[in-house]
């Protein structure tokens, strides 16, 4: 029967072409645009990973009860040691440590100018091998100069930079408090600008590397904080969780502020509320989306019944009773869903995999804007799981109900009127 059907699809093109393009270029959009979405909505959860909350992040207890006020008396010890331990038990997980303080900067030869209040981020960019420049998007975000070569080179926020009226190669004094409590000042030089994209960090924002954080914090093997990052590039609770019960386990008999603890992303600055939002936001444009892609081959499926409303009183005519004809064309309808949502899912599936892999760089639109460390340039789509099967609603489901629909006249027809309207 199935085959039979079939070959009446493929010979009669008036009865299968147009239901099943239609099928196709909605399939197709339904599943780009998952896609499309999944990937807009995970690259913002992911660029404040990489930026400030890792994956997952490993603190003290006291910085982690204290983190507005950076208490980097409360910073982990033996930092090199604590790594070497993470990367062995976590061997799929990369980490990086990061040290974020305060200070005061004044131009070093006006030292009669009110130093400026600032932020700074000490990341280990010197290291050979390390990806950190990179992770945080810091050489495309680069206004002038270059990023740091040496010990005792910074960056600054561009908008920093003009308010001290500095340039890369100028040289500037940072004023610290060391984790020993005292003042002291640290000659540094500025080697390029970077722009944030973010307002607080542009306003006054320093970048050092994090061997000459350490120095001037006086904190040797000491680190505020030690950032994981998934091997897949994406957060998710199904890896999260069980490194965190390993980790409980690690440290089950300690106890104090200073005993190290793994907090997941969800768990820190609130992001539990805009993962839960973000999942939700996705699934609500994409539900409203596949609804009115329904209702496009809902009524396909409607219009190609009515179209075949002689073709049908000729087969009742013929002999054929009313189950017959309403159970072929459902049957017909199941092919031509079948077969659009195959070939509309691939399609889908194709463009978001050219979306997911090279991505769609924006950077042309937003060189005049103030998109920088914070906003991506490159816009990428995310394939998950039902990216495979989702096509199946609108494309087999809509496409049989509307068949069904229009079928139900089937059962109305007068088989007496049959010769008039096969005489008109």
């Amino acid at each position: 029967m199935i085959r039979f059907l079939l070959k009446g699809l493929f010979r009669d093109r008036s009865r299968s072409l147009l239901p099943v393009i239609v099928v196709t270029i909605g399939v197709m959009l339904a599943v780009f645009m998952r896609g499309y979405i999944n990937g807009i909505m995970v690259d913002m959860i992911e660029q404040t990973a990489r930026f400030t909350t890792g994956h997952v992040k490993v603190m003290t207890q006291g910085y982690a009860d204290n983190i507005d006020q950076l208490p980097n008396d409360l910073a982990l010890t033996n930092a090199d040691s604590l790594t070497t331990v993470l990367e062995s038990e976590y061997p799929g997980v990369t980490w990086v440590s990061r040290i974020k303080f305060g200070g005061y900067l004044t131009v070093a030869d006006t030292l009669d100018r009110i130093p400026a209040p600032a932020s700074a981020m000490g990341l280990d960019l010197l290291s050979k091998g390390s990806e950190e420049a990179e992770r945080l998007n810091l050489k495309k975000s680069l206004v002038q100069g270059h990023l740091p070569k040496v010990s005792g080179e910074i960056l600054i926020s561009d908008e920093f930079a003009g308010k001290l009226a500095v340039k890369p190669g100028d040289l500037v004094v940072l004023k610290t408090s060391g984790t020993a409590g005292h003042f002291h000042d640290d000659t540094l030089k500025i080697s390029g600008t970077i722009r944030f994209g973010n307002t607080a960090l542009d306003r006054a924002t320093i970048v050092t590397d994090l061997k000459d954080a350490q120095k001037i914090l006086i904190m040797e093997n000491r680190v505020g904080e030690i950032l994981g990052f998934f091997s897949s590039g994406y957060y998710d609770d199904e890896t999260a969780d069980p490194m965190l019960a390993r980790f409980k386990t690690l440290n089950s008999s300690a106890e104090g502020d200073l005993i190290p603890q793994m907090y997941r992303l969800r768990d820190q600055e609130g992001l539990s509320l805009y993962v839960d939002i973000s999942q939700g936001m996705g699934n609500i444009v994409i539900f409203i989306f596949m609804i009115a892609m329904s209702l496009v081959l809902w009524n396909a499926g409607l219009l190609g019944g009515l179209r075949r409303y002689g073709e049908i009183g000729i087969r009742l005519a013929i002999g054929e009773t009313k189950g017959q004809v309403y159970r072929s064309m459902i049957n017909e309808s199941l092919l031509i869903g079948f077969i659009g949502t195959i070939i509309g899912t691939s399609i889908g599936l194709s463009l978001s995999w050219l979306m997911q892999t090279y991505g769609l760089d924006i950077s042309e639109f937003t060189k005049a804007s103030t998109t920088g460390v914070m906003m991506p340039n490159i816009m990428r789509a995310r394939i998950t799981p039902p990216d495979f099967y989702m096509g199946l609603v609108p494309g087999v489901l809509s496409t049989v109900a509307g068949t069904m629909l229009a079928g139900i006249g089937i059962y109305k027809r007068n088989t007496a009127m049959l010769f008039k309207e096969l005489e008109a």
